[in-house]
């Protein structure tokens, strides 16, 4: 038997999430208690030609972090402060005990079951319980799907409210690898009373049922078929008055049928073909206007699809693909436009020798737009066209001293407007050209990489033109490596016709310095001057000049470290 421990520790904003997972054999054999953390600063400096009416010259910033780890559970707490301003975030605890036997499995706390993707995607705050065996599966689970948001009414800053919604579900499964069938349940409600009656007057609670079927079947070998199949019955407004038939006042134990009730399907099918060498997919999807479910954070609705994949390999080497599908929405025509759109997509790479690699692709996307309800002018019918061409050769080189990688890079892209009676001053016209290459020395244990890139934009009545230069390289020194140093410089020209020329130059410095292990020293510099190069030009706008510089410290530490007592047998 094992036991599953989740901790989710949240922290204050600005801070991600942090989720730890042991099992119980995992937590006996962690230190009981371990206290770590790390204190430290930051201090800027920037000046600008033009003034310093958009950022302060001087920055400073303090910050501590303190991680208390007890039998491995990690309880982080921390504090910043910078230019008069300080934050403190301590942990905030969501457990899940998640106990495994043989082939049962139990969820207790915030936990997630799997269902049909067109019911469910939440976690829940609740209970739980599957079986999984080499055919058979099932499970169920009760708890809350999101907490109730109930500030002061009266309150101006308060948040939007929202219901404490409720869930129960149920799945289950025979089969496995080609050939199966799986079935699902869920429900899913808002309790009213769990937020202000004054609230209750401006949100309706909301109320749902849905079932879904998945399944698969092995024609053959290398033929095979897959669906997924789904009815959702939701109201908008569960105080709605209800609907009383004898059919419907069957699964009034279930769901309720009310005048603001709709019943929506959603489903997908596709049949999958796999050859030696060669595989491909056709697929068909469809989500009829309004489908929701209280299971799902979003559900796009109201448009079906059709697509195929297909992939292979030629001699070993060469590997191609191709990709097509097409979206349709208004699906009951009862929108005033219906919109198509395509996508579409080829690719190509291969080894040619034993240092040069090759890769070319075209991707493109085509939208229409035709008469639903209502008939589109022609003079603002949608129908565009996008195509994008490219191109990336490298050449590897390895040698006893040293090691080169060239790279070169090309892309067109075509973006236009087929409207009869478009300008084109939508259209734009894109070539980017890019030429890099890296040089190891080993030796040194030193990097040097120069690229140089050229993009080309042609639209209405305007062209832009961008060319960068730039070099970098970067070495570590002392015997343990503990000095970094790296620096960058890059020239950069960009030209917008008749109206801008402007030329950058800038340069990058920094070190990085770490003594016994627990103190790092990093220090940085940056150099901008800009100029705009065009005739026309205000000449005091000619010389703008940046300079920024930072320097930090950190320190790391450990305060206290009890060690588990090791077992002899261990």
């Amino acid at each position: 038997m094992a036991l599953a421990l989740l901790l989710i520790v949240g922290q204050g904003e600005g801070f991600s999430q942090t989720l730890t997972q042991n099992t119980i054999s995992t937590i006996a054999k962690s230190d009981p208690l371990i206290i770590t953390g790390a204190v430290g600063t930051q201090n800027t400096y920037y000046h600008s030609s033009l003034g310093s009416g958009y950022r302060s010259p001087w920055g400073n910033s303090v910050y501590a972090n303190l991680n208390v780890s007890v039998y491995g559970i990690s309880m982080p707490f921390a504090f910043y402060y910078s230019n008069n301003n300080s934050s403190f975030s301590f942990p905030h605890f969501s457990f899940h005990i998640d106990p495994t036997y043989k082939n049962w499995r139990g969820h207790f706390g915030r936990s997630n079951m799997a269902l049909s993707p067109y019911l469910m995607n939440m976690s829940f705050n609740g209970v739980g319980l599957e079986y999984t065996s080499s055919r058979l599966r099932f499970g169920a689970f009760y708890g809350e799907l999101r907490n109730a948001i109930n500030d002061d009414p009266d309150d101006p800053k308060a948040r939007t409210p929202q219901y404490s919604r409720v869930g129960w579900g149920f799945k289950a499964g025979y089969g496995s690898g080609l050939n199966f069938i799986d079935l699902y349940l869920l429900r899913a409600f808002d309790k009213i009373s769990s937020i202000d009656a004054r609230w209750q007057e401006r949100v309706n609670p909301q109320d749902n049922v849905a079932v879904a079927i998945k399944g698969g079947l092995g024609v053959t070998k290398w033929l095979s078929l897959r669906g997924n199949l789904a009815w959702s019955a939701f109201s908008s407004d569960k105080r709605a008055q209800r609907i009383h038939t004898d059919q419907l006042d069957r699964w009034d134990k279930i769901f309720e049928a009310r005048y603001t009730s709709l019943m929506r399907i959603a489903g997908d099918i596709s049949a999958n073909l796999n050859l030696k060498g060669f595989s491909t997919q056709v697929y068909y999807k469809m989500v009829q206007p309004d489908y929701t479910t209280m299971g799902l954070y979003y559900t796009q609705n109201n448009y079906q699809s059709l697509g195929i994949n297909a992939s292979t390999s030629l001699f070993g080497k060469v590997s191609l693909a191709v990709n097509f599908s097409g979206q349709e929405d208004n699906i009951t025509r009862n929108q005033l436009y219906t919109t198509r759109g395509f996508v579409y997509s080829a690719t190509v790479s291969s080894p040619v020798g034993d240092n040069i690699s090759v890769a070319a692709g075209y991707n493109g996307y085509r939208q229409l737009q035709s008469d639903g309800k209502a008939h589109v002018n022609d003079s603002t019918r949608v129908n565009r066209i996008m195509h994008s061409l490219y191109l990336t050769p490298s050449y590897t080189i390895d040698g006893d001293h040293f090691g080169q990688v060239w790279s070169l890079s090309a892309n067109y892209t075509q973006n236009e407007d087929l409207n009869r009676f478009a300008t084109g001053v939508s259209d734009v016209t894109t070539w980017a050209l890019g030429l890099s290459h890296a040089l190891d020395i080993k030796a040194w244990e030193m990097t040097v990489a120069t690229s140089l890139s050229h993009q080309t934009s042609r639209g209405y009545q305007t062209r832009y033109t961008s060319d960068v230069l730039s070099l970098s390289t970067g070495r570590s020194f002392l015997k343990e490596k503990n000095l970094s140093t790296s620096a960058t410089v890059s020239l950069c020209y960009n030209d917008i016709r008749d109206q801008q020329r402007m030329l950058s130059v800038g340069v990058d410095l920094s070190a990085g310095y770490t003594l016994a292990k627990v103190h790092q020293f990093s220090f940085s510099a940056g150099f901008n001057k800009y100029s705009d190069t065009n005739i026309s030009a205000d000449r005091s706008s000619m010389g703008t000049t940046e300079l920024s510089l930072s320097l930090g410290y950190n320190y790391t530490f450990s305060l206290l470290h009890l060690k588990r007592k090791v077992k002899s047998d261990e």
